[in-house]
């Protein structure tokens, strides 16, 4: 075998198994993100914690909170779709009763007018105390935008700290993802997408990088061995 040939062969083992590495290095990219998303699952099957027991490592459990929502505070997310339809999702922070800090609510989806963006559908906000239930989770989900944003009623994102500096509320490092209770008859949508934490991401670029690998052999295989024996001439 000549010099060229033996640098074609190490080239190709080296691409293949680079390539193989890649795609086993994404299977466990995977098989991390179903450990989480187990673990994710037993906090969300725990009994419900109500407002007093709240902390920082509370999240993805299921809650219960009671308190008064701060109206004048709330936040339209735009940009957020539900149900394939573009709109906002509505954020009203949350004084909890027996605390002197409040909580981010998530409290549903409503449409954007096509025709004015600026234009708020109607939103019934209950005054006094109220329950409400649900999931809690991090800050609402962040879409790119450019600059460093801006205040107002309507943003493109949300940021919890800027946010309690701004409105001089005691946040709690999570929010709400609202599901029930007080003001479920105020016409926002809760069909809240599952947490996705890229689960078949992975596996795709997994199958990718195993495809690819096997293209790297087999081209070698095709061009060094087949391909030349098909190109030789056959003897009388």
């Amino acid at each position: 075998m000549t010099a060229r040939r033996w640098g074609l062969l190490a080239a190709a083992l080296l691409g293949a198994a680079l390539t193989a590495r890649l795609g086993v290095w994404q299977l466990d990219r995977a098989a991390q993100k179903v450990e989480l998303q187990a673990a994710i699952d037993a906090q969300g099957a725990l009994p419900a914690l109500e407002g007093a027991a709240l902390t920082a490592t509370s999240l993805h459990r299921r809650a219960v909170l009671r308190g008064r929502w701060v109206a004048e505070r709330t936040v339209w997310l735009d940009n957020r779709p539900m149900d394939g339809r573009a709109g906002f999702y509505v954020v009203t922070p949350l004084r909890l009763a027996g605390r002197s800090e409040a909580i981010l609510v998530q409290r549903g989806w409503a449409p954007r007018d096509a025709a004015d963006r600026t234009r708020l559908p109607p939103l019934d906000t209950p005054g006094g105390d109220v329950e409400i239930s649900g999931r809690l989770a991090a800050a609402p989900s962040r879409l790119y935008e450019l600059g460093t944003g801006s205040g107002g009623t309507i943003r493109q994102n949300l940021d919890a700290a800027a946010f309690a500096a701004e409105s001089g509320l005691a946040l709690l490092p999570l929010t709400l993802v609202q599901t029930e209770g007080a003001g479920a008859d105020d016409g926002l949508l809760r069909h809240w997408p599952a947490p996705d934490l890229g689960l078949q991401k992975h596996y795709g670029y997994a199958f990718q990088w195993f495809a690819l690998s096997a293209l790297i052999v087999g081209l070698y295989v095709w061009f060094q061995h087949l391909r030349p024996r098909l190109r030789r001439p056959q003897q009388p």
